[in-house]
């Protein structure tokens, strides 16, 4: 009995085909708004965890202000009977006007949030 081969020009086809396939449907599943599971999460969430994971679970928002893009500025406290502070929130960082950088952070304050109100010194920032 012959045995059947399968001819390396048939075989390329069939693979071009179905990586084609494959691609169309990624591409469907992204503009259907699904996504696989990776839809963006909202801003006030996003900030908010944030300022839990640096400042613990009492941490609260005190105001939140657009910057461009995808950045959000405004303040954020440790608890109620703490002072704001100021932070900058990117989607994967969040920088706080109290870290270290602060050369980096009042950087960033001028390129994304250049309207950012700054509090009065000594004050507590209320919601």
């Amino acid at each position: 009995m012959a045995r059947r081969a399968i001819r390396s020009d048939r075989l390329i086809a069939v693979l071009g085909v179905a990586v084609i396939v494959l691609g169309a449907l990624a591409l469907w599943f992204v503009t259907q708004g699904s996504g696989g599971g990776l839809t963006e999460e909202p801003a006030s969430r996003r900030v908010l965890r944030q300022a839990r994971e640096q400042l613990g679970p009492a941490a609260e928002v005190r105001l939140i202000e657009p910057g461009r893009g995808r950045v959000v500025c405004g303040y954020v406290a440790a608890g109620r009977d703490y002072l704001g502070v100021g932070f900058i929130s990117r989607p994967n960082r969040m920088l706080l006007s109290e870290d270290p950088l602060n050369g980096e952070f009042r950087a960033m304050i001028a390129t994304d949030c250049p309207g950012f109100p700054e509090p009065p010194a000594g004050s507590v920032v209320v919601d």
